[in-house]
């Protein structure tokens, strides 16, 4: 037998399987439960979040109420004769349009009404849009048009007025790892909430996505699913060598954090990865130090929570978000550089002697307020600044550690 990749295999059968879109269904459900079933809808949002499922399902729910099994499955793989399938990306000319006009009018063949599933209408041309207007404004009270597109800016108003529009936002990563987990252990694998998370969260919100890298990852072979394995996968940081790095800018060494930065870039993770996810790292940190442990703002495991919570109280919130600003001037800086591993390297120093560095300019204003009580003509104070020149947030940067952490006492 062929293989069916994970994204069609576990495709929503059910509304109550549909994964992130709890409100819309209700509302659809409802919509048909009273009798006030629209002529035309509009299912906008990005790529993978259930918008052609959905319509698929509406469609069942209008011609097969009593649940039949054999209709429901040739509603929902498109074999249906009364639910037809347009793709507007290869149908998108103002002929296919008339077609599709001058079939509406006959009456379906054993359902209660003929729905059109235009799947990303948006690729439809100008002509092809004027065409459809009059029939989407009154069309046979038989006909139900269903639009569906990720990019709804491109669809016309005069179009957009005529249908009842639905936004699917992007689903959390909770979710998508929630739902993960249960394809795994269907399909006799085992995985770990970290590796499950980790999926969700490069998924961006789109379920197919999720599914699709997951897949990926089962044709390793390996029966457990580890992070380790999707890091090597797709060339991402390890994840434990950037938590040593932090530790060794929260404890003010900077020789662990460019050993820790070394080891990274010396396993093949690019400077502009590196950075990335550094900056990642360092997001969580601030939020979760700013909103307590358990905001929903940060999307992480139970275990990666608690370890992020217990990392985040040793950090200053001021110098975490003067921090994340200097790892993303030095990003940008990098990606243009002859040598960015230097400002890698010199970003690592930085980051690990922020206190010293506070210290010293602390001193100098100090000084310069004397100087210039004195009418000497002061001594300019800089202030810590960034790596690239000019201050990242104005000012000498805040201290690097929470007070009480154990960092030392500051020089005078």
């Amino acid at each position: 037998m062929s293989y069916l990749v994970l994204a069609r295999k576990y495709r929503s059968q059910t509304f109550d399987e549909l994964v992130g879109q709890q409100g819309i269904v209700r509302t659809l459900m409802g919509a048909i439960g009273a009798g006030r079933v629209a002529h035309a809808y509009l299912f906008t949002g990005t790529r993978g979040v259930g918008k052609t499922s959905s319509a698929r399902l509406f469609a069942d729910a209008l011609n097969n109420p009593q649940g039949d099994v054999e209709l429901r499955r040739a509603i929902l793989t498109g074999q249906d004769t009364d639910v037809i399938e347009i793709d507007a990306a290869s149908n998108n000319s103002v002929d296919n349009a008339r077609e599709l006009i001058a079939n509406s009018v006959y009456r379906p063949m054993r359902g209660r009404k003929k729905v059109y599933i235009i799947d990303e209408v948006h690729m439809l041309s100008m002509q092809a849009f004027n065409a459809l207007l009059k029939t989407m404004e009154e069309p046979p009270e038989h006909v139900v048009f269903i639009l569906c597109t990720t990019e709804a800016h491109k669809v016309p108003a005069t179009i957009q007025s005529r249908c009842q529009r639905y936004d699917f936002r992007p689903i959390s990563a909770a979710a998508i790892a929630g739902h993960l987990g249960q394809v795994v252990k269907a399909e006799g694998y085992s995985a770990g909430d970290d590796v499950l998370f980790m999926v969700a969260k490069l998924g961006n919100g789109s379920m197919r996505d999720a599914l699709s890298l997951l897949d990926r990852l089962m044709a390793g072979g390996e029966k457990k699913l580890t992070s380790e394995h999707l890091e090597r996968l797709l060339g991402l940081p390890d994840g434990e060598l950037v938590g040593q790095l932090l530790e060794a800018v929260c404890a003010g060494d900077p020789a662990g954090a460019l050993e820790r930065a070394g080891e990274l870039l010396g396993k093949g993770v690019s400077v502009d990865q590196l950075l990335t996810t550094l900056a990642d790292r360092l997001r969580d940190l601030m939020v979760i130090r700013a909103c307590g442990e358990q905001t929903e703002l940060v999307e992480l495991s139970d275990t990666a929570r608690a370890q992020s919570a217990s990392l985040a109280g040793r950090f200053d919130p001021a110098a975490l978000v003067h921090t994340i600003a200097l790892v993303e001037s030095v990003a940008g800086r990098a990606r243009g550089s002859s040598f960015p591993r230097a400002l890698v390297d010199a970003l690592m120093v930085r980051l690990a002697m922020t206190d010293r560095l506070a210290d010293a300019a602390g001193v100098v204003m100090r000084a310069s307020a004397m100087a210039g009580g004195l009418g000497g003509g002061g001594i300019s104070a800089t202030g810590g600044g960034s790596l690239s020149g000019g201050s990242v947030g104005g000012g000498s940067p805040p201290g690097l550690r929470a007070s009480g952490s154990g960092s030392g006492p500051k020089k005078a």
